[in-house]
């Protein structure tokens, strides 16, 4: 019995303070820990943040080149548009999980951007299409080499920040992303005005060019920016390294550096149903956030010349960045999830609500600001709440952001189809089937908050009777009692 306790208490409780940090009374250690923070933020954030913007405008140059009238150059014809965009997303999702699990042994700072390099040639490339299945073949590509990156930064993110510094900074990542469709349309209306014809090629491969070549520029620069891990970041003193991963085991009572299998992490994240709710949470999200790809498409139907429509194209996004952002402060702020995605799904249900209703170019201009305000709210934080609920093992949580992330894509691949353009201007079939993956996020959200808050109440128990750590079964599993005392799930 006492044997059973002993290991029980190894279960539940980090190691002992590293000697780096023993001598530090609480004041010292908080300063040092705030110190650390702002070192590692001025680090990760900025470099995550470029790069994401031009993984974007990489990815979605082609609804901008439409704009610029790629369709008719390349003689494009039924949905064949619609293939070019989904296209991506099959060799998108192909690589995502090995790729995650790759990076548990590999170092990120040279791995993410070998991989930024590649899709930056891939993305120029794009100028050289004469038609459509070289077009296929380059977003088909494009996807492929694509691939490591987002769910890669998400799993650098949960790998340096606990759960209440994560929904922030995801945030903070993913607004890259969305003012990326602000600064596609404006540089797309800078390249429509001042270059098409130049050197006799049409504005759209400029288009490609120009967004290809400042990722290759970007990446070579951020290998000497970017940081491994907390226990192989070699700029990192030996206090700020035992205070990086102590941090991480205060809310986990596991570190980084205890690594073990790749297949066995597969399998713990494959047969937890908390992935799987969770990726339905996210490909609800995906689904009805396919409008990102048209957004210029809608802003054409109303009937302004190429150069003001792209223009027209920024705010919306400009405005979910700030509403995304918001939200996710709050979320860390009050260390909520599921409150935090039924209020953005909700502004999104009357987004497109509106859009279907009406022919009223400035409520049907007002509908884009809901629709984008209420998938990028909400995807921010379904995104935290994978890292705060699948924490440890390491190759687990790298598995199960790369499942999910999979997944949720899918959405990717079938959602361009909604927006054919025999159903413009309303577009009445994409917007129903987007309002009903709102409320299907809403209740997959539901159901998710109820599943944890039982698993709270149940540790809460435990630690109120003295109960021991989990059964082995538990702990193999990675549920129950396998965590530190004072873990609590996020809701």
């Amino acid at each position: 019995m006492e044997k059973r306790s002993a290991e029980a208490q190894d279960i539940k409780r980090p190691e002992a303070l590293p000697t780096e940090i023993t001598p530090l009374t609480p004041g010292e250690y908080a300063m040092a820990e705030k110190k650390l923070l702002r070192k590692i933020d001025l680090r990760i954030m900025p470099c995550l943040f470029l790069v994401i913007v031009l993984n974007y405008l990489d990815r979605n140059a082609l609804a901008n080149a439409r704009v610029q009238g790629i369709e008719e150059y390349l003689g494009l014809e039924g949905s064949e548009f619609n293939t070019a965009i989904s296209v991506l997303f099959a060799g998108y999702l192909a690589l995502q999980i090995p790729s995650n699990l790759i990076l548990t042994r590999v170092r990120p700072s040279l791995y993410l951007p070998g991989c930024m390099i590649l899709w930056g040639i891939v993305s120029a490339c794009g100028a050289a299409v004469q038609g459509f299945s070289g077009l296929v073949a380059v977003r088909f590509m494009l996807g492929v080499v694509e691939a490591p990156y987002f769910p890669g930064a998400l799993f650098l993110l949960s790998s340096w920040y606990t759960k209440k510094e994560l929904a922030l900074r995801t945030a903070i990542l993913y607004a890259g992303a969305l003012l990326s469709g602000g600064f596609g349309g404006l540089i797309g209306a800078g390249i429509q005005y001042g270059m098409d014809g130049a050197r006799g090629l049409e504005s759209w491969r400029w288009l490609f060019i120009i967004e290809g070549s400042c990722t290759v520029a970007l990446a070579t620069l951020s290998m000497f920016i970017l940081p491994d891990y907390p226990h192989t970041t070699k700029s990192l003193s030996p206090l700020e390294r035992a205070i990086a991963i102590r941090r991480l085991q205060d809310t986990t009572a596991q570190a980084d550096e205890e690594k073990g299998t790749l297949l066995h992490g597969l399998r713990l994240a494959v047969t937890d149903y908390r992935v799987w709710l969770l990726a339905l949470i996210v490909i609800s999200i995906t689904s009805a956030g396919a409008v990102v790809s048209f957004i210029p498409t809608l802003v054409d139907t109303f009937g302004y010349d190429k150069i003001e429509t792209l223009l027209l194209v920024a705010p919306p996004y400009v405005f979910s960045t700030i509403f995304a952002l918001m939200v996710s402060y709050s979320s860390d702020k009050f260390t909520s999830r599921s409150w935090h995605i039924f209020v953005p799904m909700s502004v999104g249900l009357a987004g497109y609500i509106i859009a279907a209703s009406t022919l009223a170019l400035a409520a049907r201009y007002v509908a884009l600001f809901l629709m984008l305000a209420g998938v990028h709210g909400s995807y921010n934080i379904a995104l935290a709440w994978i890292s705060s609920t699948l924490p440890r093992p390491i190759e687990k949580r790298s598995a199960a952001i790369a499942i999910i992330n999979t997944v949720g894509n899918v959405a990717q691949i079938y959602s361009p189809y909604l927006y054919l353009s025999e159903d413009a201007p309303r577009y009445i079939k994409a917007m129903a089937t987007d309002s009903s993956f709102c409320l299907l996020c809403i209740c997959a959200a539901l159901v998710q908050r109820l599943c944890l808050q039982r698993a709270n109440r149940k540790m809460a128990q435990e630690d109120g009777t003295g109960a021991e750590a989990a059964d082995d079964k538990e702990r193999e599993m990675g549920v129950g009692r396998t965590y530190d005392e004072r873990f609590r799930y996020v809701l």
